[in-house]
């Protein structure tokens, strides 16, 4: 049997650079980007483990589930860990990113999400990276729900290792994601006896088999599947415009935080300030001694295709997300979620 998606025609090496550098178009960056064959946690931890090792002294900020994985991985390599935790409904600021250093000077690794879409919040990563580059230590960032959403500039910003996913405000697949990566943070793998090698996780086999190689031959077949897909869906961000997805992504957001208020049925910004709320999804408390997980069930029992999820843990029964982004950011998508809950808060 014949089918559009199978015995289709290898993709080569000169397929795959060509939308390695539509990716670094994307990020506005002369870093060098390689394209990973699996989700964004398979460069999110190559770029930790590649990067850290026993001499390391991090400052691994916390604003979400992701920044904890960040600090065990650390962790896990043997670099001393500073953890800077903020309630997850505010963001983190410049200002205690410059306390911890006046504290710990010895820091020179740090780690950051740059808007976390489980808990709805976003960073000020420009202003981080300017206290980040004044004392020399290496930024690794994690910009998979921000992307698409709201700016990513690596160069701009000082960022050394930024890893970028598809599956969000992208709009595209989940089974392929991204890194840049500065040559500051390539001397910091090459140095570090611990960076794995030889492995689905080394950043140095890519760097030394395909980007010094001139980009020629490939270290293993490529999950072809989602490399196309990558590229159309960057294609797709091409011709609608980098900013004018951007802009549907802010406006979703907006329209959330005020027709929830609009309600007037209890729910309201899980997020206090909109200056720290994530353009990729906003998140919603709801009213006191009514359940997150039972609503949003309810919601989605009368229309699956809502981008409505509750909180995950312990967040599951006072939050719900709204994730309007990809192709759901836009203001009908919005409206067709708040009434729902709207309706399912009746009901129940």
């Amino acid at each position: 049997m014949t089918h559009p998606l199978l015995d289709l025609a290898p993709l080569s090496a000169a397929h795959f650079a060509s939308i390695e550098d539509r990716v670094a178009r994307l990020l506005s960056t002369e870093q060098d980007v390689l394209i990973t064959q699996g989700e964004a946690l398979l460069p999110l931890e190559g770029a930790i483990r590649g990067a850290a090792g026993p001499g390391t002294t991090a400052l691994n900020v916390i604003t979400g589930p992701y920044g904890q994985t960040f600090g065990d991985w650390l962790r896990d390599c043997g670099a001393t860990v500073y953890d800077l935790a903020v309630p997850f409904h505010t963001a983190v600021t410049a200002a205690q990113i410059q306390e911890a250093f006046a504290e710990h000077p010895e820091i020179d690794f740090v780690s950051l999400v740059h808007a976390e879409a489980a808990t709805g919040n976003t960073n000020p990563v420009a202003e981080i990276g300017e206290v980040v580059r004044a004392h020399g230590a290496l930024f690794y960032l994690d910009a998979v729900a921000s992307i698409g959403a709201e700016p990513v500039l690596p160069d701009a910003w000082g960022v050394d290792l930024c890893v970028i996913g598809a599956q969000k405000a992208m709009g595209g697949p989940a089974g392929v994601s991204a890194v840049s990566v500065s040559s500051r943070a390539w001397a910091r793998m090459a140095a570090n006896p611990q960076a794995p090698r030889r492995s689905y996780l080394s950043l140095l086999d890519w760097k030394e088999r395909w980007i010094d190689g001139g980009r020629r031959a490939l270290l293993h077949a490529p999950a072809q599947l989602e490399m196309l897909a990558l590229e159309a869906c960057v294609l797709r961000i091409e011709e609608e415009g980098l900013d004018t997805v951007m802009s549907r992504h802010a406006a979703a957001a907006a329209a959330t935080r005020e027709g929830v208020r609009a309600l007037g049925t209890g729910f309201e910004p899980y997020v206090y300030e909109a200056s720290a709320a994530a353009p990729v999804a906003t998140t919603l408390r709801t009213p006191e001694g009514v359940d997150a997980s039972g609503l949003v069930a309810r919601a989605l029992a009368a229309d699956p295709s809502l981008p409505l999820a509750a909180g995950g843990g312990a967040l599951a029964k006072e939050m719900i997300r709204v994730n309007h982004y990809g192709p759901a950011a836009t203001l009908d998508a919005v409206q067709s979620s708040l009434s729902a809950l709207r309706t399912a808060l009746t009901e129940a």
